[in-house]
């Protein structure tokens, strides 16, 4: 799954936004916490249901892992998966570090009953994302390929809502699920939700493999945003024009095997270290990393330079439609170019 997970709020009158220039440090980090999964999502951007080639860390070294992370002054987690609730320990973990630290968790909610929600709750979890990709149980299970997920995640998000957690609801847009965005819309503002966040779609992978089938064009996805009438009460989240952020400068991710990888967009594309053999800053400073977070792109855009300070938006976009992390991100409208988004480059 899922954020370095930095969303732009839409808004009538978007305030300027003013970016602070190189960190000697993140202030958010994102945990892949495992790439276990009861599901065998298309839209996962994780390999879960293949073989892997090392140990997942555990939860001790997790633990360890974040004790570096909070002496290094990260203040924020985000934590994913796979599924985090599949992982011994987690919730545990999650509890011991809800009072240091910020922490939203995405999990897709299938295993989310009434005693997990008010645990969570008790525990002062920050955020629960939650990902339902249909507003019908026919287009959500075909693309988690496990029939009953829809209803079981529905499920889960109204335990969560019922709990007095802040919970969010997450839309992978791409070419099966598209027809029902709106009805999406009315679904989970009908559920409590406090927001919905509308995310493009990352070459990253197995969705690689099938991007041809699931990706959207530009105008395709850009009139889809357009057209969401959002219900009363309820937050949109989306990354295109004029909100798309690029994250870099403030973010950091660790995978499921220790690896510093920038940002979960990113871990198809770099690799930092691992934190298991080195201090988690000695990671952050490689000299990739240093100039993902420079901002030194060939070309940015202006409106979304205005609104999010945004340096030619996603890294890991622009790199792998153009080969180079300096290059402009071909999802937004200033910057593509005549990309096409539906054929992904070798």
């Amino acid at each position: 799954m899922h954020p370095a997970f930095t969303f732009a709020e839409a808004s009538a009158a978007p305030p300027k936004y003013s970016n602070p220039g190189p960190l000697e440090r993140p202030m958010k980090t994102t945990l892949v916490i495992t790439e276990q999964c009861n599901l065998d999502c298309r839209l996962c951007y994780g390999r879960c249901k293949e073989a892997k080639p090392r140990p997942e860390m555990s939860i001790d070294q997790w633990r360890s892992v974040i004790n570096d992370l909070a002496a290094s002054g990260v203040m924020w987690l985000y934590i994913e998966g796979g599924e985090p609730f599949l992982k011994p320990g987690f919730v545990e973990l999650l509890a011991e570090n809800t009072p240091r630290m910020f922490t939203m968790v995405r999990t897709h909610g299938t295993l989310i009953d009434e005693a997990l929600a008010t645990t969570l709750k008790a525990i002062d979890v920050g955020v629960v994302l939650v990902d339902l990709w249909g507003a019908t149980a026919q287009t959500h299970d075909a693309l988690t390929r496990t029939p009953g997920s829809h209803e079981r995640t529905l499920a889960g998000m109204r335990h969560l809502v019922d709990a007095g957690i802040d919970t969010q609801a997450l839309f992978i847009l791409n070419r099966h699920n598209v027809h029902e965005l709106q009805a999406w819309f009315d679904l989970v503002g009908s559920l409590g939700t406090s927001a919905a966040g509308v995310l493009r779609l990352y070459p990253l992978g197995g969705v690689k493999a099938q991007w041809k089938e699931l990706a959207l064009s530009l105008e395709e996805m850009t009139a889809a945003i357009a057209g969401i009438k959002v219900p009363a009460g309820l937050r949109l989240m989306q990354s295109w024009h004029p909100r798309n952020a690029n994250c870099c400068w403030q973010m950091s991710a660790v995978n499921a095997f220790g690896d510093s990888i920038g940002c979960a967009y990113l871990r198809d594309y770099v690799n930092f270290g691992n934190v298991l053999e080195q201090p988690f800053l000695q990671t952050w400073n490689h000299p990739l990393g240093q100039e993902l977070r420079s901002g030194h792109v060939e070309r940015s855009c202006s409106s979304c330079n205005s609104t999010q300070g945004s340096h030619g938006g996603c890294r890991s976009t622009a790199y792998a439609f153009h080969g180079r992390f300096s290059a402009p991100d071909p999802f937004d409208l200033e910057l593509n170019d005549g990309v096409d988004l539906t054929t992904l480059p070798r």
